[in-house]
């Protein structure tokens, strides 16, 4: 059965709050000014889409797909997102503190500068995703799928990244004050600043 799918539409100003969506799905649609505050969205999807100054606090977002789209200034205070897939989109100056995060593909999103300051990212799939300039100060990095993501002028103080796969990550530059890592890192943190490790 084909699934009905709603494209190039554009949603403005919208007053969503406490609905309940479920198996929406979104092609090439723009939202801006819409509030789906405690909210409830379950198994919808957004392909190429764009959000603008959306707020999503106190949502609830289960098995949603937001992919390959632009979320500009959106909030999400105090929203969940569990079993989430958001490959390949940007988040530009939104508001992602406090947001809860259970499980999900994050692989190549942009958080570029974004404030993660305490956010618990453990056991996401954030594979080749630009973290560049992002704030990870305490954050939770446990079992994290890190590898080949993008770390430049980040600030790790205080993070945890106990079993997170750090394969193919530039560390060099990285403020890691604090930061909590297991012995297999501690070897690779070693040989990033040029030490020799040797039994």
């Amino acid at each position: 059965m084909d699934v009905d799918v709603v494209r190039n539409e554009v949603f403005s100003g919208k007053d969503w709050a406490l609905a309940e969506v479920e198996r929406a799905h979104y092609e090439d649609c723009a939202f801006h000014d819409v509030d789906w505050s405690e909210a409830t969205l379950t198994g919808c999807t957004f392909t190429h889409c764009e959000f603008g100054n959306v707020r999503f606090n106190a949502a609830e977002l289960t098995t949603c797909a937001i992919t390959q789209s632009v979320l500009r200034r959106c909030s999400f205070f105090d929203a969940t997102l569990t079993g989430c897939k958001l490959t390949g989109s940007h988040f530009l100056d939104c508001g992602l503190r406090p947001l809860t995060i259970d499980g999900g593909d994050w692989g190549f999103v942009s958080l570029r500068g974004q404030n993660l300051t305490a956010a618990k990212l453990g056991g996401l799939r954030l594979r080749e995703a630009d973290l560049t300039g992002a704030d990870l100060t305490r954050a939770d990095l446990r079992g994290a799928d890190l590898s080949h993501a993008r770390l430049s002028d980040a600030v790790l103080k205080g993070a945890d990244l106990r079993g997170a796969d750090l394969d193919g990550v530039a560390l060099r530059g990285v403020a890691l004050d604090g930061t909590k890592i297991d012995m297999v890192q501690a070897v690779r943190f070693a040989t990033a600043y040029g030490a020799v490790v040797s039994g």
